[in-house]
């Protein structure tokens, strides 16, 4: 029924010049002029990502945050992952500082990361940790968003823009220094090619050379990443987009048992920069070569065809040890350690076609996206575990672990090719310049392996209807529903396929742009529900004569968020404010399984806040000076408290707040910046979250950076 009320609102709407008509004459028509940015860059008015085509934020009934390359600079951002840290709703790493990749949590829950519209990231520990000096901007689209990006997760996307190529001749040369002799170089050209600007180039290139708070962890990388674009004629205009990307690493995360981290051990506080593995040994090193293609055609004034596509080869060598389970032996220092070994390769193909159209239809305007999407994944990993041997956390001596095994001791796992094709209409309707409507659906068929005889498909239908109404104030009420759906592989406990998990998400909020200045803020509650999670057997389940496999699972597991997200961006003239509040409730609501029914979702905080400001007093010309402020709330270990007969069973483990102060201080002088940033300046231990399994993760310490950048 849902389904037919969406099809019935973008049906009814198209239909609408029966109800109204309205004689327009085309030369006295208003020009819509869309303010992009703010005058220094800071705020975006615009996203992609709500809608798949450029659309003021204040008139996308959803909740859309936007980071603009002057915002990550102005934060100092050193990772993508610190660049989310000021992002209502969203908890920057969950899991501490972690080198393999950018970790996040939206709404309880990890989003999906996009590359320039299409999903980046196929499998797990297998492609590269983007650069973001590469980036444009940084879009988050919260709750579930299959209608138009097909399956994810109830937590939504991360979609990272990519830089293009700009008319203008203009650089940017960047070097860098920083604690943990951490060395950075980084350029930034973009200009015509020629005399009518038809050919654009642009070339974005860095080379870091740097150590992390973990001992013998490096954190080196190259990145060469050139784009061409060409107006090949005045309706059609081709960009592509090349990336080649080294990193090598290794493990800063370790896994750290509780004792000695959130709790007491007799040998004091385990040293924030301790490492688990063995030096010579661990490395977390990859690769990765992508060209993407976008092409724009314009049929006529009002309707537009767009194709961009990508091809990623990425591969990762992976070797590490930690210890598992993470608890000490008798002696409380010692931990048993697991070898880890891994090749894992990743090749992927994701294509998104769509038609953009305008209409009128007597008062009614629509911008619709009609579009099939295509992904065609191959992943694979051959890996080996072994004893890593003993390792005393407090007095460390390396070189002791066990000898390896051999490549007859791989263990080489079938390869995995998922494909995923996806249509999808939606229709953005403005009704008298005061109403918006947006209706949208979606139909995908997921499969796993088609070539193997237990090949598996599955089927979704997702949907999304908002509505808003734009008042003369600059206000912007709204209410949405949104769903998602995640694909799951395998049999329950019964012998049936799995379902794919679906999401649901009812949304209510308010946007405010006040006319005359530059501010954007907003508000939203949300009240999402995920179904068919897996969970143990019921008792009743478990006496079942049908059941085939009594250590199976079932899909009667459920997820609960509910939450208020405020976020408020402010310019004036010299100063510039970035606040955001989060309350977020995230639960287990149905499980089958002890303990975990009502639980918290692990790592996810039920407050977050953050306030970051930019002030460029007149009376000290050239000078900036920025200062922020992170608090971040208890986290739960993702367990309930139990008791039974009167004995508690089960207690969560919780952890402490924190709150965390981020700075900088620059000084312009011609074309040349100079800038002092620093995270965390006073160099807080935090943990960021502990798991019930028995680890701990530790947060970032203190990072500063000096820099100076040419700009051209």
């Amino acid at each position: 029924m849902k389904y037919s009320l969406l099809a019935a609102g973008i049906v009814s709407a198209l239909s609408l010049p029966g109800y109204a008509q309205q004689q327009v004459n085309t030369d006295e028509q208003a020009v819509e002029v869309i303010t992009v940015k703010s005058s220094r860059g800071l705020i975006s008015y615009v996203s992609a990502s709500g809608a798949k085509s450029d659309t003021p934020i204040i008139e996308t009934p959803l909740s859309v945050s936007v980071l603009t390359e002057e915002r990550i600079a102005d934060l100092g951002a050193l990772t993508v992952q610190d660049a989310l840290g000021y992002v209502s709703g969203l908890y920057n790493g969950p899991y501490g500082l972690d080198t393999r990749g950018d970790w996040s949590q939206i709404r309880g829950v990890s989003p999906v990361q996009y590359l320039d519209g299409l999903k980046s990231l196929f499998g797990y520990y297998n492609n590269v940790r983007i650069a973001p000096y590469a980036l444009q901007q940084i879009e988050i689209l919260k709750g579930p968003s299959s209608v138009l990006y097909g399956q994810g997760s109830i937590g939504g996307i991360v979609n990272l823009v990519s830089k293009k190529p700009e008319p203008v001749t203009s650089g940017q040369l960047w070097a860098q220094l920083g604690n943990y002799s951490r060395k950075q170089l980084a350029g930034d050209i973009s200009g015509a090619l020629n005399a009518d600007a038809s050919l654009q180039g642009r070339m974005v290139a860095l080379w870091r050379d740097s150590d992390t708070q973990t001992d013998y962890v490096p954190d080196n990388s190259v990145v060469l990443a050139p784009s061409f674009s060409w107006q090949a004629s005045q309706a059609t205009k081709i960009t592509l987009l090349a990336n080649y990307q080294q990193n090598e690493s290794g493990s800063s995360t370790q896994f750290l048992p509780h004792r000695g981290s959130i709790l007491p051990n007799e040998f004091g506080q385990i040293p924030i920069n301790r490492f688990v593995s063995e030096p010579g040994f661990d490395k977390y090193d990859t690769e990765q070569t992508a060209l993407t293609a976008i092409v724009e055609h314009d049929l006529s004034a009002d309707w537009q065809l767009r194709l961009a596509s990508r091809y990623s080869d990425s591969h990762a060598d992976y070797h590490t040890m930690y210890g598992w389970p993470p608890v000490f032996q008798a002696d409380n220092r010692n931990i048993r350690r697991l070898s880890y070994v891994s090749s894992a390769d990743s090749r992927a193909l994701t294509s998104d076609f769509q038609l953009h159209g305008n209409l009128q239809t007597g008062v009614v305007e629509h911008k619709l996206v009609a579009g099939v999407d295509y992904q065609h994944a191959y992943t694979d990993n051959d890996y080996i575990y072994g004893d890593g041997g003993l390792l005393d956390l407090y007095n460390p001596v390396y070189g002791q672990a066990p000898a390896q095994p051999g490549k007859a001791d791989v263990n080489e796992l079938p390869s995995t090719t998922n494909y995923q094709t996806g249509l999808y209409l939606q229709d953005n309707m403005k009704i008298a310049e005061k109403w918006l409507l947006s209706a949208a659906i979606r139909r995908d068929k997921a499969t796993t392996n088609p070539e193997l005889a237990t090949s598996t498909s599955q089927y979704a239908t997702t949907g999304r209807l908002g509505f808003m109404y734009l008042l003369d104030s600059g206000i912007s009420p709204y209410v949405s529903f949104s769903e998602s759906f995640e694909p799951l592989l395998g049999n329950d406990a019964f012998g049936k396929a799995f379902v794919p998990k679906k999401g649901q998400q009812w949304e209510a909020g308010l946007k405010f742009q006040p006319k005359g200045t530059e501010h954007l803020i907003t508000a939203a509650v949300f009240d999402i529900t995920e179904q068919n999670r897996t969970t143990t057997l019921s008792a009743a389940q478990a006496a079942d004569p049908a059941v085939v496999n009594p250590n199976g699972q079932v899909q009667d597991g459920e997820v609960t968020s509910k939450g208020v997200e405020l976020e408020a961006q402010l310019a004036w003239d010299e100063l510039d404010i970035y606040a955001s509040y989060a309350y977020i409730d995230a639960y287990v609501s149905k499980s089958n399984r002890l303990g975990e029914a009502g639980a918290t979702l692990a790592a996810q905080p039920e407050h977050l806040a953050s306030i970051w400001a930019t002030w460029r007093p007149a009376a000290l010309e050239n000078w900036q000076f920025g200062a922020g402020m992170r608090y971040v709330g208890e986290t739960s270990d993702g367990t309930a408290y139990v008791e039974q007969a009167g004995v508690v069973l089960n207690t969560p483990l919780t952890t402490d707040s924190y709150t965390l102060v981020d700075a900088m201080v620059g000084y312009n002088f011609g074309n040349y910046q100079l800038s002092l940033q620093a995270q965390n300046i006073t160099d807080e231990t935090v943990i960021t979250s502990c798991l019930a399994r028995g680890d701990c993760f530790y947060g970032q310490r203190r990072a500063i950076s000096a820099n100076l950048r040419y700009s051209f």
